[in-house]
């Protein structure tokens, strides 16, 4: 993934618990960094979760794929770069860059999300309208 202007930068500090006995990053603790840095991007532009509920729409991920490069062992912080992608469809992409703390590529994760009616169970059409609307900073979602 080549960073632009619509990354977002999470730290993360790595836990002990994270890890496994070979004293790497265990696989989950991969996806529960990029699940923590996606909300916090959210959070940074200004959507809350209480008004996402208001509308009785939430997020769903439909697909996630990690393609691990490097290992990423115990001490410092891991940090997420997140760059959300839209299409004309109902669902989004988002890609995310995981790094050691002296830059080193050790794993990305793509998701396919969606945002669903919870009343209706299907995705709703054009979720980055939605996500437009409730963010304060679209600008950080990759939306203008």
């Amino acid at each position: 993934m080549s960073t632009d202007t619509h990354s977002f930068r999470t730290r993360i500090a790595v836990r002990s618990d994270d890890l496994d006995i070979n004293g790497h990053v265990r696989g989950p603790a991969y996806l529960t960094y990029a699940d923590h840095a996606r909300w916090e991007c959210l959070w940074a532009a200004g959507v809350e979760p209480a008004r996402l509920a208001e509308q009785d729409i939430g997020p769903v991920n439909l697909e996630t794929t990690i393609r691990y490069h490097r290992e990423l062992l115990a001490g410092g912080e891991v940090e997420v770069l997140s760059t959300f992608r839209w299409g004309s469809g109902k669902t989004s992409q988002v890609v995310q860059e995981l790094r050691s703390p002296d830059g080193t590529l050790v794993a990305e994760v793509e998701s396919v999300s969606g945002l669903l009616d919870l009343t209706r169970r299907r995705l709703v059409p054009d979720p980055g309208r939605y996500w437009r609307a409730l963010a304060s900073r679209p600008e950080l979602l990759g939306l203008s």
